[in-house]
């Protein structure tokens, strides 16, 4: 963050100063955890579920802060930020387990306020904000962004998917004066959040990569949630770029919503950007010639999965905005590393059992996804085995949803379903129902119980898919398997590879 004083910091947001006269310069980061803090810090308090950050205000400044934002006096330097209007609450897109006094609401708006500040700051100064939406892919393609500009200035994106109404403004404020680039995913729940995200960081650049099904239960519709994510393109400049896929019609039609430049991106002739003469090897990689209108070049993408072609155009049309030649897109694009967990991490046991770690989340669109990389890693007649759990918030479309899902498990020909939890059950139905299966498909009620199933039938070449909503926490699927001391690892034979969606 740049420099600012507490009083500097205390006009911006509205608050007032608590404990100091404001002259105490905030030199280093913004943390709401006191174990992150080091000097020139500046605390966050905040209510979690356990615990109340106000209550860790001096153990924040013994850490190094110089100072707290918080909602209500503490027994340390602070600036106290006013309650929120009744009924305005949190504008992000996850509110803050335990706030139940609104005091949570009130830090994180002073946060955006402060965001809002910073960046408008070194956006004159040259920043650019790069935000990327879609009902998925949207944390695989920010880490593509990010590496792909990377090599032209100093970037800052979030780890992982920490994109809330806290780890938005949070990311922001990572920035300083030798940031070029910020790169930042842009989630919703609701008609509404973007543009708020957006408010708080306005980009530049702006890459739409799709409209699926996911949060369908909330929006009531896929047009409903391209109402939300256009609110994207809607928020860009003139003199910005709006990075459209239009192989999903829904996408394409945000071109009348924005006053930006528009690049298309896809595997349609009308792309500017474009992806031409795809191959999956049986690592589910996919190659393709990248085409762009200054010329082309081969790409191999260290991925896995023919989806990530869709996320790296998105990419390859801000780099190349930004100035990189088609060839250094290529280049960077072939040599890309994984940088967030749980999203079709592969790794491969001493046994020769490979495991699909893609258990962070999911949604129809990505499920479908997870499945045709598993088909494509088992052509060679290693056994494939996909592990399921529930889709969250497909309201009245979920269990048709579960069901498709089952239905193209046996059109894809894996051999073996495992479904986890009753929630999900309508997949093994629906598996039933295709396929004279006997007992390819299991339902179970728990993790242990697919580990069972699992530790009982692997054998050594198997390729096991690991797939759910992240509150079925399967990942500890994922993290049985490969803990198995029968199975073992083995570093040399271990593929860590790259790629993943959100």
């Amino acid at each position: 963050m740049i420099e600012l004083s507490l009083a500097e910091i205390a006009d911006v947001v509205g608050g007032r100063l608590h404990r100091t006269d404001g002259s105490a310069v905030v030199t280093g980061s913004v943390e709401f955890d006191t174990r992150e803090l080091g000097p020139g810090g500046l605390f966050l308090a905040l209510p979690g579920q356990r615990v109340d950050g106000h209550d860790f205000a001096a153990q924040a400044v013994e850490a190094g802060a110089v100072g707290v934002l918080a909602a209500r006096e503490v027994d340390a330097p602070a600036i106290v930020v006013p309650p929120l209007p009744p009924g305005q609450g949190n504008a992000g897109s996850v509110a803050l387990t335990g706030d139940t006094d609104g005091a949570g609401a009130a830090v994180l708006a002073a946060l955006a306020k402060l965001a809002r500040h910073v960046v408008d700051r070194l956006a004159a100064g040259g920043l650019t904000v790069i935000g990327v939406t879609g009902s998925s892919g949207k944390t695989s393609t920010k880490d593509v962004i990010a590496q792909l500009v990377e090599p032209m200035g100093p970037t800052v994106a979030p780890p992982g998917s920490f994109n809330s109404e806290l780890g938005h403004p949070w990311t922001a404020l990572r920035a300083d004066a030798s940031t070029k680039f910020l790169v930042l995913e842009m989630s919703a729940r609701g008609i509404g959040h973007i543009a708020a995200a957006a408010e708080t960081t306005p980009p530049r650049i702006g890459a739409v990569l799709n409209v699926g099904s996911a949060h369908v239960g909330e929006f009531g519709s896929r047009e409903g949630i391209a109402k939300a994510k256009g609110e994207l393109v809607e928020a860009l400049p003139e003199d910005g770029l709006a990075v459209l896929n239009v192989d999903d019609p829904l996408v394409a039609a945000m071109a009348s919503r924005t006053k930006a430049r528009i690049v298309g991106v896809g595997e349609s002739a009308g792309a500017q950007v474009r992806a031409a003469d795809i191959t999956v090897d049986e690592q589910a990689r996919p190659s393709f010639r990248l085409i762009t209108p200054e010329g082309e070049a081969p790409v191999t993408l260290p991925l896995h999965g023919e989806h990530h072609v869709g996320n790296a155009l998105s990419a390859a049309a801000i780099a190349r905005e930004l100035g990189a030649s088609t060839e250094e897109i290529a280049q960077r694009l072939s040599s890309l590393q994984r940088r967030s967990e749980r999203r079709m991490e592969v790794v491969t046991r001493a046994d020769g059992v490979t495991i699909l770690n893609d258990s962070y989340n999911a949604n129809p669109e990505s499920v479908r996804a997870g499945l045709k990389a598993l088909a494509s890693m088992t052509r060679s007649g290693r056994r494939a085995w996909a592990v399921l759990g529930v889709m969250g918030e497909l309201g009245e479309d979920s269990v048709t949803a579960h069901d498709a899902i089952g239905r193209l498990v046996v059109r894809l020909n894996i051999e073996k379903l495992v479904v986890v939890g009753q929630d999900a059950s309508a997949m093994h139905q629906g598996a039933l129902q295709e396929g004279s299966w006997g007992e390819e498909s299991v339902l179970v009620p728990d993790v242990e119980a697919a580990v069972a199933v699992l530790h009982d039938q692997l054998r050594p070449g198997d390729v096991v898919l690991v797939k759910a909503s992240k509150a079925a926490g399967l990942w500890r699927v994922a993290e049985a398997l490969l803990a198995d001391p029968e199975a073992g690892t083995d570093s040399s034979s271990s593929e860590r590879s790259n790629g993943g969606h959100a």
